[in-house]
């Protein structure tokens, strides 16, 4: 009788456990960064005295503009005012934010972007995931290969995917390899798509686009029905004039493309929490039953919904940005950046590797020495030199050979690494 309670209570405990998203179980073993700090953890535990110096996220280094710190103080004594006090502000951002979004980024470049396209939000992570709530899940996918994790696992969570394979690529995703070979630009895909991820400048190899690339992505598009999710969080750093920092300085991109933008690397504000999506008023959709629909009405109720907006002080920070002082102060954190990345590229080109990007973006994309695994080259820049990189396996399995330095950091850390490099090359 005891046994049979036994087993009685052990089915009970278990028809009461709650189901989980069994999408996640897909992933593979651990997310890229978790897994650098796993490694650096373990290493530090065991070298306890070893002064890492960390060029592996593209987290800032620099202190906010003193324009955006001066707004944030001011917003707050006047939240402590009766009159100043704001309590939830519109989900969709405050108007004199995006309008000066809409007037600085967009329609000085030509583009015909207005404030009510514009969607504030506490980061492009963010927002390049959950763009996926008003998006059906017959679409067909792809993605370049290397391409930032978030694209991929945000697919995989929601249960887009198949099962990852031997080279890591999922079941169902198309993969656009970009290499040394193909120059990192990725050809147009040979069948028709729906959903297509593009990130330039590019995170992680560095490489940018031309217009006539994009122009040829925004043509296919358009020719297929496609929606392009472009990624511009780096578009700051380009130092090349005859390259677009908008998809939207392309002809025809408005019926085609959804474009993400952030505060965190031009203006520092990784911790700040600040970014916006452009989603044009006629970009559409079709339903299950070839309905169409407009985008911007889905997202818009979709931060109705899931999102309160980002604080009145933040805002006004971010809006600090568009201010005389502020455009100064960003440009010369953009350059200091900018010129680590040179340091970095003369550095290792000296040392004997191949490197690329650096030039209008803040990474720079090495080709690691023959024999050796990205994950190999890690361990030994670790070991080695005490220095943190990112392997570009992580990337997918295009990015094996290749390895990615970051430019943000402070200007003697970076000296100081090239040097640590250069010692055991």
């Amino acid at each position: 009788m005891d046994t049979f309670r036994s087993r009685m209570n052990l089915v009970d405990a278990f028809a009461f456990v709650v189901q989980v998203n069994s999408n996640y179980l897909k992933l593979k073993a651990g997310y890229l960064f978790p897994e650098i700090a796993r490694r650096v953890q373990e290493f530090s535990q065991r070298q306890v005295n070893a002064d890492l110096i960390r060029l592996g996220i593209g987290d800032v280094t620099e202190p906010l503009p003193l324009a955006c710190r001066n707004a944030m103080k001011q917003a707050i004594d006047e939240m402590g005012t009766e009159v100043g006090f704001h309590g939830y502000g519109p989900e969709q951002g405050y108007s004199w934010l995006r309008e000066a979004i809409a007037k600085s980024d967009y329609q000085k470049r030509g583009c015909e972007v207005s404030a009510d396209e514009i969607f504030v939000s506490d980061g492009s992570k963010c927002d390049s995931s959950n763009i996926l709530d008003i998006l059906g899940d017959s679409n067909h996918i792809a993605v370049t290969d290397p391409v930032y994790p978030v694209y991929v696992d945000s697919n995989v969570m929601s249960g887009r995917t198949g099962i990852a394979g031997e080279s890591g690529r999922y079941a169902g995703l198309s993969y656009l390899p970009i290499n040394a070979e193909n120059n990192f630009e990725a050809s147009l895909p040979e069948k028709p798509l729906d959903l297509i991820y593009l990130c330039f400048p590019n995170n992680p190899t560095g490489a940018t686009a031309s217009k006539k690339q994009l122009a040829n992505w925004v043509s296919y598009a358009n020719k297929n029905d496609a929606l392009i999710l472009f990624d511009a969080a780096y578009e700051a750093f380009i130092q090349d004039e005859s390259l677009p920092h908008s998809i939207y300085e392309i002809d025809g991109a408005k019926d085609c493309a959804i474009e993400f933008r952030s505060f965190s690397k031009n203006a520092g504000f990784t911790g700040t929490r600040c970014a916006f999506t452009v989603i044009p008023k006629n970009l559409k959709g079709k339903t299950s039953n070839g309905n169409l629909v407009d985008l911007w009405s889905l997202w818009n109720r979709r931060q109705s919904t899931k999102f309160n907006g980002v604080s009145y002080i933040v805002q006004r920070g971010a809006e600090a940005v568009y201010s005389k002082e502020g455009q100064i102060e960003v440009k010369a954190l953009v350059s200091f950046y900018m010129e680590n990345a040179a340091i970095i590229r003369s550095c290792l080109t000296k040392a004997g590797f191949t490197v690329y990007g650096g030039q209008n973006a803040p990474y720079v994309w090495i080709k690691v020495p023959d024999g050796m695994s990205s994950w190999d080259f890690f361990d030994f820049l670790l070991q080695k030199a005490y220095v943190v990189g990112t392997p570009g396996s992580g990337f997918g399995s295009s990015g094996e050979g290749y390895f990615r330095l970051s430019a943000f950091n402070n200007r003697v850390n970076v000296e100081k690494a090239m040097r640590q490099i250069a010692s055991i090359s």
